[in-house]
């Protein structure tokens, strides 16, 4: 290197910049997805749900319990006891129902009599009704129903035997020497060889665990069984007048005694009759009790009986329970209302104090709904203690009174708008509203679906 010339300036390589655009894309919608993610779970979902008419499945289908005028009739002999009455049948007073044989000539006559029996028309129609009635309502669930329909057969069956030892009975009382002792009714009623210790159940006293049927027991009176002074030899039903208790809801105890009469279907025989309605506030819950004036010897021997309340389907907009929310609104006189401002929007002239002068101005507001005399405003545009001026009238009105409405957010206009439904019927999903009202809904409108989830005038778009 020759002396007095610079070195060369050696500069360093640089890379050229490679920006992957592909990548940077990528990113920028990673980055989107993220923020959509995280906005998706923090923020509030309103679901839609569209109106619709439509009508309710109500189960109207109880088990009461009978409540009737039962009195048991007591012997006051030992020995065989034998029936001569056909139970659920009317005997009059003097009529003759049993026998208590101290000598056991009667049992020994029922044992050894091969005399036939001819079945009358009215005999063999009975006995096809009650198999007919057995097997349409027979249930694997209650199989003891098998037994008292055994025991009934077997009435009926000893009635149509004793009608051939009848002719008999008197001389073999004359061999017995007055062991064979008569049981006639002491008075006019219905039949019954049972005992369950409800006899005297005042519908006051019903519970939960008296309605349970699972703890319930029958004790039936038996043909030829011996029987001690002061035994239960029967019992009569003495009065057509009866009683079904049911248990139910307040809320439905409250639709059934508006009602006042309820047309009610009878299961085991599906034959109907009207119910007058009481509502029992019990000990431990709410009863209805549906009295009747006939159909008792029908069910004279059952204490749980099977009932259907026939109702007309009420029919209106079909909206869910979750839908429904209830709001407040001031009250506020009709003839406070006017036409104001530059549209035809109703509203009222409130009080107001500019510089200390006291003036009036506009306050445009929706009427939800109205009484004979207030319509229920939003609590938004007034507040309590307000005063707005009656037109042509010095007269001035506080705000005061509140008043609460049931109803809706309708989102028809993209934002959560509240409206007043009438509710015609429920059940635990849904109810039935009254459609095409002044301030309601009506069909296809589209509601929020969980009312919980918006406040007023939330945007749902």
């Amino acid at each position: 290197m020759s002396r007095g010339k610079k070195p060369a300036k050696i500069t360093q390589y640089r890379r050229p910049l490679n920006i992957n655009i592909g990548m940077i894309i990528f990113g920028i919608i990673f980055i989107y997805i993220i923020i959509c993610v995280y906005m998706y779970f923090t923020s509030k979902h309103i679901i839609g749900y569209e109106v619709t008419t439509g009508s309710l499945s109500v189960s109207n289908v109880y088990k009461g319990i009978a409540i009737r005028k039962e009195e048991p009739v007591a012997g006051t002999q030992s020995g065989y006891i034998n029936y001569f009455a056909r139970e659920g049948e009317h005997v009059g007073v003097g009529n003759l129902v049993c026998t208590i044989d101290e000598s056991g000539k009667i049992a020994d006559l029922i044992d050894t009599d091969d005399t036939s029996v001819q079945l009358s028309k009215d005999d063999l129609s009975q006995i096809k009704t009650d198999i007919v009635n057995f097997s349409r309502n027979f249930s694997t669930k209650e199989f003891n129903y098998i037994y008292d329909f055994k025991y009934e057969l077997k009435g009926t069956a000893l009635k149509l035997s004793n009608h051939n030892m009848m002719n008999n009975l008197e001389e073999i009382r004359g061999e017995a020497a007055g062991l064979v002792n008569l049981c006639n009714a002491p008075k006019s009623g219905v039949v019954v060889y049972s005992i369950d210790g409800y006899e005297e159940l005042a519908p006051s006293a019903i519970t939960k665990e008296i309605m349970d049927e699972k703890e319930y027991e029958k004790n039936k009176l038996i043909a030829n069984e011996l029987v001690s002074n002061g035994d239960v030899l029967y019992k009569l039903v003495t009065d057509e007048n009866w009683s079904i208790v049911i248990e139910t809801t307040p809320e439905r105890a409250e639709e059934l005694l508006k009602k006042e009469y309820v047309n009610v279907k009878f299961l085991k025989n599906q034959t109907t009759s009207w119910g007058k309605v009481n509502v029992l506030q019990n000990e431990d819950g709410t009863y209805v009790k549906l009295d009747f004036n006939n159909s008792m010897i029908s069910f004279a021997t059952d204490r749980f009986i099977d009932i259907e309340i026939l109702e007309e389907e009420e029919e209106g907009l079909k909206i869910p329970n979750s839908a429904i929310v209830e709001k407040e609104f001031y009250l506020v006189p009709k003839d406070y209302i006017i036409q104001g401002g530059n549209s035809s929007k109703s509203g009222f002239m409130r009080e107001t104090y500019v510089d200390g002068t006291v003036t009036t101005e506009f306050i445009e507001t929706t009427i939800y709904s109205e009484s004979e005399t207030d319509y229920y405003v939003d609590t938004i545009t007034l507040r309590i203690g307000d005063y707005i001026c009656k037109p042509d009238s010095t007269e001035k009105y506080p705000i005061s009174k509140v008043g609460t409405l049931m109803g809706v957010y309708n989102i028809n206009k993209g934002y959560a708008d509240f409206k007043e439904i009438t509710v015609l019927y429920s059940n635990e999903e849904y109810s039935i509203v009254k459609s095409n009202t002044t301030y309601g809904l009506s069909v296809y409108d589209h509601i929020v679906l969980e009312a919980e989830s918006v406040k007023d005038d939330d945007f749902t778009h």
